[in-house]
């Protein structure tokens, strides 16, 4: 999502819950009684992902390491959107049900700005449009060539959302004491 919109839709919620509707109508996003089980899964797949990144980093797998990033958040924003009872088909959907769930509840406004550029904008040439970019080259393409210090900022950076969504999940009604 381009930065404008982005803060179009952090200072207007009116905005959200419009774009939100629309992608309802489109069957985007879907309404679904949260399991806690699968949120915890979703939650369990971003650890074993930062773990995979730091045995990737270590035999200097660094492809796998920008693909291991990617998926770390992408889960970790998924176990927060199920917990709100939502699931979701792109990542602009994911932004819209984070904002409206979680802005001034967990998430605030450099969180949300912070997740658009790691993980959902696809437009701007942001940080994410790098990591995304190195996420597809690392999965598809021939060259396996990276640096390590891009690599261990992807890492660090992953690392910090997922710890917050722990966080975040922790002080949730249906509170996950396991996390």
């Amino acid at each position: 999502m381009k930065i404008k919109e982005l803060n179009r839709l952090i200072e207007h919620l009116d905005l959200v819950n419009k774009k939100i509707k629309k992608y309802e109508k489109k069957k985007i996003i879907r309404k679904q009684s949260s399991d806690k089980n699968e949120i915890l899964g979703h939650v369990e797949k971003s650890e074993h992902n930062l773990k995979f990144i730091l045995d990737n980093l270590r035999m200097g797998y660094f492809d796998w390491c920008i693909t291991g990033c990617y998926y770390a958040v992408y889960h970790a924003a998924l176990a927060l959107i199920i917990a709100r009872d939502h699931v979701s088909k792109n990542h602009d959907a994911t932004l819209c049900i984070l904002i409206k769930e979680y802005y001034k509840h967990g998430i605030n406004k450099e969180d949300v700005k912070l997740i658009n550029k790691f993980f959902l904008d696809y437009q701007d040439l942001l940080f994410y449009i790098h990591s995304k970019n190195r996420r597809e080259e690392a999965t598809y393409s021939s060259s396996y060539k990276f640096d390590r210090k891009i690599v261990e900022e992807l890492r660090l950076k992953a690392i910090s959302f997922v710890n917050k969504v722990k966080e975040i999940l922790r002080g949730q009604p249906k509170r996950y004491k396991s996390l």
